[in-house]
């Protein structure tokens, strides 16, 4: 493989990494909201919330890439695939991060809430300098896990036909004839983005196990 099959490589790469943070900011926005409403207490808002995460969490990532960009066209809203592929990632990411986010917000001891009440803290408030501190913790290790699947996820952009890091190998694959080169060099890439993350996730989850004892 030679000098412009690499940097088409890494430009493959670099879309991945831009759909990754995409999805995860936009996701992680929209799945504070999620978690927010999942834990309010309110009976319709936890419903309403719960289906939408059960939709998400119950369909492939790939049906749901398909859906917005096919789907959306046949009712007239042509998506640019970029476009298509960074919403389906960032409702696909909402989904799963508030309930990563709801769970941890329910882990923090309902004495910190009953506290936060005793000092006539708002809601806002408590949920801000209180609660949502605390979970952010708690939650740490699994957010960088699934972050881990989130950028693993992009390569099912291709359905759509946007070529990031799996798809720029699959065309010069096709090229060059040497898949087994091709891709064990985006595998490595995979791995480079990934592994550190991984043993991050896994580090952190070990010391809050540690001080939790």
């Amino acid at each position: 493989m030679g000098h412009e099959e690499f940097v088409f490589l890494l430009i493959g790469l670099k879309w991945t990494v831009l759909l990754s943070a995409v999805g995860f900011v936009c996701g992680g926005i929209a799945g504070l909201g999620v978690a927010l409403a999942r834990a309010s207490g309110i009976q319709l808002l936890e419903r309403v919330t719960a289906g939408y995460i059960a939709v998400f969490q119950g369909t492939p990532l790939l049906m749901q890439l398909f859906v917005v960009y096919y789907g959306l066209a046949l009712v007239g809203l042509m998506l640019d695939s970029w476009v298509a592929v960074a919403i389906g990632l960032t409702l696909h990411a909402s989904a799963y991060l508030g309930e990563i986010w709801r769970g941890s917000i329910e882990a923090v001891p309902r004495g910190q809430t009953e506290a936060a009440k005793a000092l006539s803290l708002r809601y806002v408030s408590r949920m801000k300098d209180v609660i949502l501190p605390q979970a952010l913790r708690i939650s740490l290790p699994a957010t960088i896990g699934f972050l881990v699947q989130l950028i693993k996820g992009t390569s099912l952009a291709s359905i759509v036909g946007f070529t990031e890091l799996t798809r720029a190998g699959n065309i010069i694959s096709n090229q060059i004839f040497q898949p087994l080169t091709v891709f064990g060099i985006v595998g490595i890439l995979y791995f480079l983005m990934c592994c550190p993350l991984t043993i991050l996730g896994a580090r952190l989850e070990r010391k809050f196990a540690a001080s939790a004892r």
